[in-house]
């Protein structure tokens, strides 16, 4: 399993228009092969910072299954026009926590 990180900028007077794109787009994500599932988080501290976190089997779930579908331009449209500056995308690989072994 890896870990899509996306931390996104949404001016905070379009907040609530965001998150109502949002839920409408989270069913796009969900449908796709490889997902695993999924959190938007908005930030307690700064106004317009959430961080979308996706769980995908592999990073080409991701980029490959997901990027290169029908469902991404809807997902694109949806979304994709909130964001002030353009999210940084990164994937990540659990080193430790429940279930891991050490080392």
């Amino acid at each position: 399993m890896i870990l899509e990180i996306a931390q996104l900028e949404v001016a905070p007077p379009r907040q609530t228009e965001f998150e109502a794109a949002f839920a409408e787009a989270q069913a796009i994500i969900a449908s796709m092969p490889g997902y695993l599932g999924h959190e938007l988080q908005r930030c307690l501290e700064r106004a317009g910072h959430y961080m979308l976190l996706v769980r995908w089997t592999t990073v080409e779930a991701h980029e490959l299954g997901f990027r290169q579908s029908a469902g991404y331009q809807r997902w694109r449209a949806l979304l994709h026009h909130f964001y002030d500056p353009f999210p940084t995308v990164l994937h990540y690989a659990a080193v430790a926590g429940p279930g891991l072994a050490p080392g």
